[in-house]
C-alpha cells in the first residue's frame, strides 16, 4: 500500500513539475488550411499574442493542409498530449462530423477543448461584371439564371463552402459548387470572372471590397458591421432572408490527455491574447468579433461546438457533398 501511495505522489509531483515547467520548448499551433489564408491569418495574429502571457515562448504555426481540414486535425489528435502542438480549426469542428465519410479521429471525444478565439461574418459576393448590384437584382439574376451559376469556395468543408451551402438552402436554388485548393485562388478566379459568386470571410473580402474589386451583396450575421468597409452592406435578414445566420468561429484544441495544469496554463495565455489591444485592433479591422463571453471557457467551448454539429448535420445531409 505504502509503495502505491509513493508511486501516486511521485506521478503527481511529476505532473505538477511539468505544468510548471511549461512551456520549455516550441509550441506548434497546427492550422488545417493554406498559409494566406483568413484561419492562417488569425492564427499568426493569435500566435504574437500569446507568447507574451507563456512567459516568451517561441509559438510557430504550421499549415498542414487537406481534406476539409481532417489532415492538420489528424495530426494534432495522435500527437503528444503535452501542450506543445495544439489545434485551430474553424467551424469545420462542426462540419466534420456530418461530412467526412471515414472520420480517423472523434471530434467530440479525441481533443481537450481550450476555448473559442473569435467570430466571424461572412459576405456574399460576386465577380465585378456580374450586373446585379444589389441583394434584391441579385436574387432576380439567380432565377433568370438556374442551372449556369457557378459557386466559388475554398474546398469542401471549407468555410466558404458551408457558406455557400446555406445560401442556396436558404434561396431554394442549386448552384455549381467550384472547390479551390485554398481561398486565394478561388478569390483570383472571383475577381477574374471565372466564377459567379462566393460566400466568404471578412477577414478575406473586405480589402477587395473596399478596394472594389468585387461586388458585395449582404453580410450573414444578425446585425450590421461597423466595419468602414462593410458598414453600408445590409444583413441576410435584412434583405429577405429571415433567421439567415452564419458566423465562422475559430477555437483552440489540445490532443486528448494534455495535463489540466497544462491547459489551464494555455487557456489562461488565450484570454490574456484577446485583450491584447495589437490582436483587437488587427482582428476589428477585418470585421472579426472577439469572443468574450463564456465560449472562451473549454467546457462551454464543447457545448457550442456540439451544438454546432447538429445545427449543420441537416445542411450536409440536403446537399450530399461529402468529402471521402
Amino acid at each position: 500500500m505504502n509503495m502505491r501511495i509513493a508511486a501516486l505522489a511521485v506521478g503527481l509531483f511529476s505532473s505538477v513539475a511539468f505544468a510548471q515547467s511549461y512551456p520549455s520548448k516550441t509550441i506548434t499551433i497546427v492550422v488545417p488550411f493554406s498559409a494566406g489564408g483568413p484561419t492562417d491569418r488569425v492564427a499568426r495574429d493569435l500566435a504574437e499574442a500569446m507568447r507574451k502571457p507563456l512567459g516568451g515562448a517561441t509559438i510557430v504555426v504550421d499549415n498542414t493542409v487537406g481534406a476539409g481540414s481532417s489532415i492538420g486535425s489528424n495530426k494534432v489528435a495522435k500527437a503528444a498530449p503535452d501542450g506543445y502542438t495544439i489545434l485551430l480549426n474553424h467551424i469545420a469542428m462542426a462540419s466534420m462530423p456530418n461530412q467526412l465519410r471515414n472520420m480517423p479521429f472523434k471530434v467530440e471525444s479525441d481533443f481537450e477543448y481550450l476555448g473559442m478565439i473569435n467570430e466571424v461574418p461572412m459576405t456574399l459576393i460576386s465577380r465585378p461584371t456580374l450586373p446585379a448590384k444589389n441583394f434584391k437584382e441579385l436574387v432576380s439574376w439567380i432565377g433568370q439564371n438556374k442551372g449556369k451559376i457557378n459557386l466559388g469556395n475554398a474546398g469542401i468543408g471549407s468555410a466558404s463552402h458551408l457558406c455557400g451551402l446555406m445560401v442556396q438552402s436558404a434561396l431554394q436554388t442549386d448552384m455549381t459548387s467550384i472547390p479551390y485548393k485554398g481561398t486565394a485562388p478561388a478569390m483570383t478566379d472571383l475577381i477574374g470572372g471565372q466564377i459567379d459568386l462566393m460566400c466568404d470571410q471578412t477577414t478575406n473580402t473586405t480589402q477587395q471590397i473596399d478596394a472594389k474589386k468585387v461586388n458585395a451583396y449582404a453580410v450573414t450575421t444578425s446585425k450590421r458591421l461597423s466595419t468602414a468597409a462593410l458598414k453600408d452592406l445590409p444583413t441576410m435578414q435584412e434583405a429577405g432572408l429571415k433567421g439567415f445566420e452564419v458566423t465562422i468561429w475559430h477555437g483552440l484544441y489540445a490532443p486528448k490527455g494534455t495535463p489540466a495544469d497544462v491547459m489551464a496554463k494555455i487557456n489562461g495565455a488565450l484570454k490574456a491574447a484577446l485583450k491584447d489591444p495589437d490582436f483587437m485592433a488587427k482582428q476589428e479591422a477585418l470585421g472579426a468579433v472577439i469572443i468574450t463571453d463564456h465560449r472562451t471557457d473549454p467546457v462551454d467551448h464543447k457545448k457550442f461546438v456540439a451544438s454546432e454539429i447538429a445545427k449543420w448535420g441537416p445542411v450536409i445531409s440536403a446537399a450530399k457533398e461529402y468529402i471521402d
